[in-house]
């Protein structure tokens, strides 16, 4: 079985919704490699580590940088988060308690 992208929720499916276009087709791309290549092939600059369990997905486009941040959970998950545009260099402290803070609605399905 390969890996799959979902989103957490319909908040989630919003904040994709709201990226430019040429971000959301980023995402889509990423998102596509990742299951079809499987995400331990998946590195920089498609994607990096941020803290603890949190990852991103770094998007970039004609209408600047955004990010998908993202868990692994059971049955070879990738699920998203919080997605939003940078407007800084560093990703926002707030942006990554946010991502954290629903990490835990899923509970138990997260992967060790």
């Amino acid at each position: 079985m390969g890996w799959t992208v979902e989103t957490l929720n319909e908040v989630v499916d919003a904040e994709v919704e709201a990226l430019p276009e040429d971000m959301r087709a980023r995402l889509a791309r990423v998102a596509r490699l990742i299951e079809e290549k499987g995400l331990e092939r998946v590195g920089e600059p498609h994607v990096k580590h941020l803290e603890s369990r949190l990852w991103e997905m770094r998007l970039t486009g004609r209408s600047g940088i955004a990010r998908a941040l993202y868990v692994t959970a059971v049955g070879k998950r990738v699920v998203i988060v919080r997605v939003f545009v940078k407007k800084t260099q560093k990703t926002p402290r707030r942006e990554i308690a946010l991502a954290l803070a629903r990490t835990k609605w899923l509970g138990e399905a997260l992967s060790v």
